[in-house]
């Protein structure tokens, strides 16, 4: 119950930054809930070989070579989907730090409610 309730969240997470932010654009809810998905499988699979591969560049940089990371995910989520665009990089990279910062929301959300 707890993982569908997420996945609706996460996907409403992506109509209020396509909403806030204009370099992001989905159709509808239920391109977002398939775009919700396609970013968490991409985040589960593809995003632990990147980090890895990505090692050096981001201890150089202490960390913040991870925000690139996340940009090139959502950025890869947007043009696998038909019905979600993302005008590049830079709208992938804000679009994506925004999604973040609503997902640590609706994760601490969802903690207190499903402890």
């Amino acid at each position: 119950m707890k993982l569908l309730i997420q996945w609706f969240l996460y996907a409403a997470a992506l109509l209020a930054v396509a909403a806030v932010y204009g370099g992001v654009e989905i159709r509808s809810f239920g391109t977002a809930l398939i775009a919700a998905l396609v970013i968490g499988l991409l985040n589960a699979f593809v995003r632990p070989v990147l980090v890895v591969l990505t090692l050096p560049v981001t201890l150089v940089t202490l960390g913040l070579f991870l925000f690139v990371v996340n940009a090139l995910m959502f950025w890869a989520a947007a043009s696998v989907l038909e019905g979600v665009h993302v005008s590049g990089f830079g709208a992938a990279f804000l679009g994506s730090l925004i999604y973040s910062a609503l997902g640590l929301v609706i994760d601490s959300a969802l903690r207190r409610l499903f402890p």
